[in-house]
C-alpha cells in the first residue's frame, strides 16, 4: 500500500493547483503595467499583512488555501522588479519562460554537484556555460558553471587565480602561512565591494587590495596600474590578480580591457573582469569597442539575472582554461563514465548540493537566440540613451555620467542652478535628490536608485528589463521634475 505523507499530493490535486496558480500568474503579469511599482509599505505593514508573530501551526493547512494566501501576500505586497518602470539597481525582469523552467527544474529537483546524480541537467548546464562564454566572445574550451550571483562568480575567479599564483608555494595544503609572500589584488575605485569580501574570506585580507584611480571617465588608469605593480614586487609582494570593470554599478563605466590585459600579459598577472553587469553587451553592436576585450581574460563573471533577464538566481563563472577550476576545488581525479570524462561540478566550484539554475538560462538562449538577445540588450542601452536625451531636455534636470544601460540625473531647481559646485548648494541638491528618489520609490510611480559621482548624489536609472518601453522612460523625467518641485516648495517655504 503507497505511504500517505502531510505532504503528499495526488496527481488531480497537484494538477489542479498548478493550473489556478498559473492563471493567477498570467493575470498577474497582465495587470503589472498598470499597478504600481510597489505599495511602499514598511516593515511593520508587511509584517502584520504576513502575521509574522504568528506560532508554528501544530496541525496541517489545506494546500489550497496556503497557496492562494501564499500568492495573494506576494502580489499585494512585493516590490515588482518586473514592472516597466522599474529601473532600480541591476535586476533583470524575469523572462515568463524562464519562470516555468523554474517549475519543471524544482520539479526534476537533481543535485547537480555529481553528474551521476545528475546526468541531463549537468550536461544542459555544460552547454549552457559553453553558450554564454560563445555569446561573450570567450574562446573555445572556456568553461565554467552556474552559481548563485556576481558576488560569487567573481569570487570564484578570485579562488582560481589564488590557487593558480599559489601552486609554487603548495598554499592548497599549506594556507597563507606558509612561505609564501603578501598576495595583492588590484582592481579600480569603481569596482564593486565584492572583491573586499572575496580577500577576506581567502584569507588576504582587505588591506591585500590595492585600489587603482580611475580617469575623468571613472575607468582604471593603466599607467597606475603598472606603477603599483612594479612597486609592490619591488617591497616582496606577489602581484595575485587584476580585477578588470565591464561596467561598474555606479555609471556603467567600462575599463580599458585590452591595455590591461596586455600589461597582465607581460606582467604574468592572472587578468579577471568583473562582468556581472555589463559582460552581456559584448554580444551587442552598440556596446563600446572596448568591451568586447573581456574575451582576453583569464576569467569573467556574468549574471544571467542579470541582462539575460533570467529570474534570481543564476550568476555564472566562465574560466579560459577549465583546469584551472579543477585546480581550485577538485580534491579527486577527473571522473569518466562510459569511457568519456563527465563534468562533476562539484570538482569545479565551492558547492556540493547545487540546484538546477541553468536550465532557465539554457531554454531562453534557446528561445532568443544570439540575434534576439543582441537587440534586447541593444534596446535597453537606447532607452537609456533616450533618458539623458529627454533630461536634457528639462531646464531643471542635469544629465550625470552614464554608459551601458544606466543613466544617471538629478534635479536642480532654478534658485540653485548658479551655486552648483558650491558645499552649502550641493549639500541642498543631496538632501533634495534623496528625497525625491525616496518618494518616488514609496509613491510606486517609477523606481530609481542612486550613484554619488565626483561627490554629487544623482537619480540613477538601469534598464535590464524586457518590459521597459519608450513610453516608460518618457515618464520618468515628468515624475522626478513633479517630485523637485514638490519637495523645493516645502522647503523654501
Amino acid at each position: 500500500m503507497p505511504r500517505t505523507t502531510p505532504l503528499h499530493l495526488d496527481g488531480d490535486t497537484f494538477r489542479a493547483l498548478g493550473h489556478e496558480l498559473v492563471e493567477r500568474l498570467a493575470e498577474h503579469f497582465d495587470r503589472l503595467p498598470d499597478r504600481a511599482v510597489t505599495a511602499g509599505e514598511g516593515p511593520g505593514q508587511i509584517r502584520a499583512a504576513l502575521g509574522a508573530d504568528a506560532p508554528l501551526p501544530e496541525t496541517g493547512t489545506d494546500p489550497a488555501t496556503i497557496l492562494r494566501q501564499a500568492t495573494d501576500l506576494l502580489v499585494e505586497h512585493s516590490l515588482f522588479n518586473g514592472h516597466p518602470k522599474f529601473l532600480g539597481y541591476i535586476t533583470g525582469s524575469p523572462a515568463p519562460l524562464g519562470v516555468l523552467a523554474d517549475f519543471l527544474a524544482s520539479a526534476m529537483n537533481p543535485n547537480l554537484g555529481a553528474w551521476v546524480l545528475s546526468p541531463m541537467a549537468s550536461e544542459i548546464e555544460a552547454q549552457a556555460v559553453r553558450w554564454m562564454a560563445d555569446l561573450i566572445g570567450m574562446p573555445g574550451g572556456t568553461g565554467g558553471l552556474l552559481v548563485s550571483g556576481g558576488n560569487m562568480a567573481n569570487t570564484v575567479g578570485f579562488w582560481a587565480a589564488r590557487a593558480a599564483v599559489g601552486e609554487r608555494w603548495a598554499m592548497r595544503a599549506r594556507g597563507l602561512g606558509g612561505a609564501a609572500p603578501r598576495l595583492r589584488v588590484y582592481a579600480s575605485a569603481e569596482t564593486h565591494t565584492w572583491v573586499q569580501k572575496a580577500a577576506d574570506l581567502a584569507g588576504l585580507g582587505t588591506d591585500a587590495v590595492r585600489w587603482i584611480e580611475t580617469d575623468e571617465r571613472l575607468r582604471m588608469r593603466v599607467g597606475a596600474l603598472g606603477e603599483a605593480l612594479r612597486s609592490d614586487r619591488a617591497a616582496g609582494d606577489e602581484p595575485m590578480m587584476v580585477v578588470g570593470t565591464a561596467g561598474s554599478v555606479s555609471t556603467g563605466a567600462v575599463d580599458p580591457l585590452g591595455a590591461i590585459a596586455r600589461l597582465c600579459r607581460d606582467e604574468e598577472v592572472w587578468f579577471h573582469v568583473d562582468g556581472a553587469y555589463g559582460g552581456f553587451a559584448a554580444a551587442s553592436p552598440d556596446a563600446p569597442d572596448e568591451l568586447r576585450q573581456l574575451a582576453l581574460a583569464d576569467s569573467v563573471a556574468v549574471d544571467p539575472h542579470k541582462w539575460l533577464y533570467a529570474p534570481l538566481e543564476a550568476g555564472c563563472a566562465l574560466v579560459r582554461d577549465p583546469a584551472r577550476l579543477r585546480a581550485a576545488f577538485a580534491y579527486h581525479p577527473p571522473y569518466y563514465h562510459f569511457g568519456t570524462e563527465a563534468t562533476n561540478f562539484v570538482d569545479i566550484g565551492p558547492q556540493n548540493s547545487r540546484g538546477f539554475r541553468a536550465l532557465k538560462v539554457w531554454m531562453q538562449l534557446r528561445q532568443a537566440g544570439r540575434a534576439g538577445y543582441a537587440r534586447m540588450i541593444s534596446d535597453d542601452i537606447a532607452l537609456a540613451r533616450r533618458l539623458d536625451e529627454a533630461v536634457e531636455a528639462s531646464v531643471d534636470l542635469r544629465v550625470g555620467p552614464g554608459g551601458l544601460s544606466i543613466s544617471t540625473f538629478r534635479y536642480v531647481p532654478p534658485e540653485l542652478a548658479d551655486g552648483e559646485g558650491d558645499d552649502a548648494v550641493e549639500e541642498q541638491l543631496t538632501a533634495l535628490n534623496r528625497e525625491i528618489q525616496s518618494r518616488m520609490e514609496r509613491g510606486g510611480d517609477a523606481f530609481v536608485s542612486n550613484a554619488v559621482v565626483g561627490g554629487r548624489y544623482y537619480l540613477r536609472a538601469c534598464v535590464v528589463n524586457i518590459h521597459t518601453s519608450a513610453d516608460d522612460i518618457d515618464a520618468i523625467p515628468s515624475i522626478a521634475r513633479t517630485l523637485g518641485r514638490e519637495i523645493w516648495a516645502e522647503r523654501s517655504g
